[in-house]
């Protein structure tokens, strides 16, 4: 027992915990936003819950580049290359999105 508390008043330990529950309340609003979106199983979603389900994406993505893989330490090119290619993602993602609702 007395480990376990060693463990959380690591900041480290502290700091990834924290994180994972950002990561799950994260998740749930993903999933609240979908369900939200329409009665229809098989229908789109509308535009502003593929937005929130994007942004909480990106949101997602970043803690765990900057917290899990260690680039909050890592240079800014480093930070700006991963968190581009993970906008440059999200951006081809919606615009299909856009153009599928748009068709």
């Amino acid at each position: 027992m007395g480990n376990i508390r060693n463990a959380l008043r690591d900041t480290t330990t502290r700091r990834l915990l924290f994180t994972w529950a950002v990561l799950m309340g994260l998740t749930l609003i993903a999933m609240l936003s979908a369900r939200l979106g329409g009665e229809a199983r098989l229908a789109a979603l509308p535009l502003w819950s593929a937005g929130l389900l994007l942004a909480t994406t990106f949101f997602k993505a970043h803690r765990v580049l900057m917290v899990y893989l260690g680039l909050a330490d890592a240079s800014p090119a480093w930070r700006g290359a991963f968190v581009g290619l993970v906008l440059a993602t999200l951006a081809l993602v919606g615009s299909g999105y856009l153009v599928a609702q748009l068709a």
